[in-house]
């Protein structure tokens, strides 16, 4: 019985396989969904092109073939796109039908936010269509120790998977001029063993691009000291920046003139050797080295009472404020238009543009700050004032999104892009 039991085992044995198999296949037609057979009916291809410098948008174009009138068949559904002033650089995608030797499509981006897509109907006329970009938002918090200076324990602590290299100096000056811009001096207020939480918002596109969005709330700390930064947005969706006790961090006066200077040239001196006159002598203001043309803005609310040339000062525009204080912005390329005596101007509103006329030896802008005709050091300006509070309407409000913003700087808590080391 012995030998004719285990033929017969082996065969119920590969019976059982057999129909498992069977069973498995059925199933599989059964559970797993078929694609239907893919039919190519015109293949494209997409070449990218780039206005060139000196050229027009006519020779951009003559180059695929659009010339005559249907390029300004083109240019005419072209809306947004002005041919004397589109910059050299500018890419513009045209998508090919395989075996054509003309674009049927045309894509051109308008900016962060916006696509223009143009289409070549039968013959040789064109339409075009506006598209918005969709950019997602997301958190981040970079925390780290400074070691030298804030920028560079930014600029070494968060990768630049995270956020670009050409992105981090926006957050950097966006900390230094629209948020902690007159409370701190970042270039002489930060010591080494400093530390510092950023948390900030995360542009994504859905076209792959990263940039840098806003600071949600920071805590600094200069000489030791902490500072708090929580921002809320007002009706007109304009950011507003409060301490811990819900006092705006702005004043009645910034500490900087220029908000993207390079590195201060001259501080405020009793005694200074001048580098043209070559003798020494008081240097009654901070000079702001910065390219020939950058924006000088007024550091608080005002009226000008000088604008035009005046001596070694050079072409310079001079505002009086409130409580007997006046600035003094010199050594301008030029005054912005409609700048003049009498006209009122608001904190952060340009005035000019950085040059070196006057006794100057390299461009840069020389800020003065006086009380009741005496000169005092501009980066103690900050002391003159004191923040506004949270409207009493908004404290409600003010006190659960602090309470939310205390949450996103604990470590742990949201998505840490990197951290520094003690």
């Amino acid at each position: 019985m012995r030998g004719r039991a285990l033929p017969i085992a082996i065969a119920a044995l590969a019976f059982v396989v057999a129909l498992g198999w069977t069973a498995g296949e059925a199933w599989s037609e059964r559970r797993i969904p078929v694609a239907e057979p893919l039919v190519v009916s015109k293949a494209f291809v997409v070449r990218a092109d780039t206005l060139r410098r000196n050229e027009t948008l006519s020779h951009l174009f003559a180059r695929h073939r659009i010339e005559g009138s249907e390029l300004l068949s083109l240019l005419g559904a072209a809306d947004g796109v002005n041919p004397r002033r589109m910059p050299a650089g500018q890419i513009f995608e045209f998508r090919y039908a395989l075996n054509e030797t003309r674009p049927d499509r045309v894509t051109i981006r308008l900016g962060d936010d916006q696509l223009l897509r143009l289409r070549r109907d039968t013959g040789r006329t064109w339409r075009g269509e506006s598209d918005a970009i969709v950019w997602s938002v997301e958190v981040r918090r970079v925390e780290g120790v400074i070691r030298s200076s804030l920028w560079e324990a930014l600029d070494e602590t968060i990768p630049d998977s995270v956020l670009p290299p050409s992105q981090r100096p926006l957050m950097l000056w966006d900390l230094a001029d629209g948020v902690f811009g007159w409370v701190i001096d970042f270039t002489r207020d930060n010591y080494e063993g400093d530390r510092f939480a950023v948390v900030y918002e995360r542009l994504t596109s859905e076209l792959g691009d990263v940039r840098y969005g806003r600071v949600v709330a920071a805590r600094i700390e200069s000489r030791g000291e902490p500072y708090d930064a929580y921002v809320m947005t007002d009706g007109q969706g304009r950011n507003h920046y409060y301490d811990a006790e819900a006092r705006s961090l702005k004043r009645a006066f910034k500490l900087y003139p220029v908000p993207s200077f390079k590195y201060i040239s001259s501080g405020f001196s009793g005694r200074r050797f001048h580098p043209v006159l070559k003798t020494h002598r008081p240097h009654l203001g901070v000079d702001y080295a910065a390219a020939t043309g950058t924006p000088i803005v007024a550091t608080g609310d005002g009226t000008v009472s000088r604008a035009g040339r005046w001596g070694s000062y050079g072409v310079m525009v001079a505002v009086r404020h409130s409580k007997d204080i006046e600035t003094r912005y010199a050594h301008m390329s030029r005054i912005r238009s409609g700048v003049r005596p009498g006209v009122r101007v608001e904190q952060g509103q340009i005035v000019g543009y950085v040059g070196m006329t006057g006794l100057a030896n390299a461009p840069h802008v020389h800020y003065e700050f006086l009380k009741n005709g005496v000169h005092r050091d501009p980066r103690s300006a900050g002391e003159f004032g004191r923040g506004e509070p949270v409207p009493q309407s908004r404290r409600a409000e003010f006190e659960a999104l602090r309470s939310y913003y205390e949450l996103l700087l604990v470590p742990g808590l949201t998505e840490s892009v990197a951290a520094g080391t003690d």
